[in-house]
């Protein structure tokens, strides 16, 4: 997420390539008898696609589970997976459940409690991304954190080496402030070297700098080897629209009211922005992913409706997979009091089939 939220309130395409799976006292591992077409064959852009439509379940990215209001509970699986959704985005706070000393040992209890999520998600065939989220020292003193990155993503690729592909990595969420893109690209190379050690074909999933502003990618530089990275952004824009009334920005009470109409001047600016992406992609030849997207609760209900379903088709239109901010928080699509989904904001993501 762009910012930190302080308070919260809180079918796709099964791939081709997916390994039976049997559940272990600790993990998900391939079955003994896969009966389908070996992971190693299938591209990048395959695993993309298998990303599809998704939805981020926000709650293990608190420095505490619970504290910002949200704790994950199984229903919400059910409900992404029964509304038709393709995969979830985990965004997760590591860094606040590791040491802080060599070897910076994060917490068994927390790592089997991402392995619950996991597994809540590969029953339900949703493809899921373990996103390194808020590691905001990493972004202040990133020379002074570097070491301790590399090592917890060690240790995260070595505890899922044996899970299959659906399970993807995000090496950081929304790199900002000292994490220039000269740091960061120095750092993506040295963690995706760590990473492809235990998982050599594992897609792993990499942003810009500037919060993974769309206009950063062409500073974004990765390894021309690594044939399995997806390259992803966010996008809020415009800023004022999706962020009016949030508390925890600055004057961002004068902005109440913001409508979007979606008039054609609006449409334009969304679809070149998006138009830039996909041409950085295509010289790239990679993939892309738009990680999040979202309008705050505060913000009219006909105008969030229209910016998500128009910010999401064109993102379909642009061949990116992509991934709603969020399930029930104060962008969600769910509300967890009512035990109901926000039908029109669902609805923009997924809209019902024609007759």
């Amino acid at each position: 997420m762009l910012v930190i939220i302080v308070a919260a309130a809180c079918a796709g395409q099964e791939s081709a390539a997916s390994p039976a799976l049997s559940p272990s006292p600790d993990r998900l591992v391939p079955s003994a008898t896969p009966v389908v077409t070996p992971a190693e064959s299938v591209s990048v852009f395959a695993w993309n696609a298998r990303l599809g439509r998704g939805v981020n379940l926000s709650a293990l990215e608190a420095p505490q589970e619970g504290e910002w209001g949200i704790t994950l509970q199984e229903e919400y699986f059910d409900k992404v997976a029964e509304a038709g959704f393709d995969s979830i985005r985990l965004p997760v706070r590591f860094s606040a459940h590791a040491d802080p000393e060599p070897p910076y040992t994060i917490s068994p209890a927390f790592l089997a409690r991402v392995d619950w999520a996991v597994q809540q998600a590969l029953k339900r065939n949703l493809a899921i991304v373990l996103d390194m989220h808020h590691y905001l020292e990493m972004m202040d003193v990133p020379a002074q954190h570097k070491e301790r990155f590399l090592a917890l993503w060690g240790q995260i690729a070595e505890h899922y080496r044996d899970y299959p592909p659906e399970v993807m990595f995000e090496l950081l969420n929304e790199p900002n402030t000292a994490l220039s893109a000269s740091v960061w690209n120095e750092i993506v190379a040295e963690a995706l070297a760590v990473i492809r050690r235990t998982n050599p074909e594992r897609p792993v999933i990499v942003g810009p700098v500037n919060w993974n502003a769309f206009d950063a990618l062409p500073d974004l530089q990765l390894p021309p080897d690594d044939p399995y990275l997806i390259v992803t952004f966010h996008y809020y824009l415009p800023f004022p629209f999706t962020h009016q009334g949030a508390e925890w920005i600055e004057g961002s009470d004068a902005w109440l009211g913001t409508r979007w109409e979606g008039t054609p001047e609006e449409q334009k600016t969304i679809q070149e922005h998006f138009a830039q992406v996909a041409a950085w992609a295509r010289a790239q030849g990679r993939p892309v992913y738009l990680g999040e997207f979202g309008a705050y609760q505060k913000a009219d209900r006909a105008s969030r409706q229209r910016w998500t379903s128009f910010v999401a088709r064109q993102a379909e239109a642009n061949g990116f997979s992509w991934s709603y901010w969020e399930f029930c928080g104060s962008f969600g699509i769910y509300d967890p009091i009512r035990h109901a989904w926000r039908t029109e904001l669902l609805q923009a993501l997924l809209p019902p089939a024609r007759p």
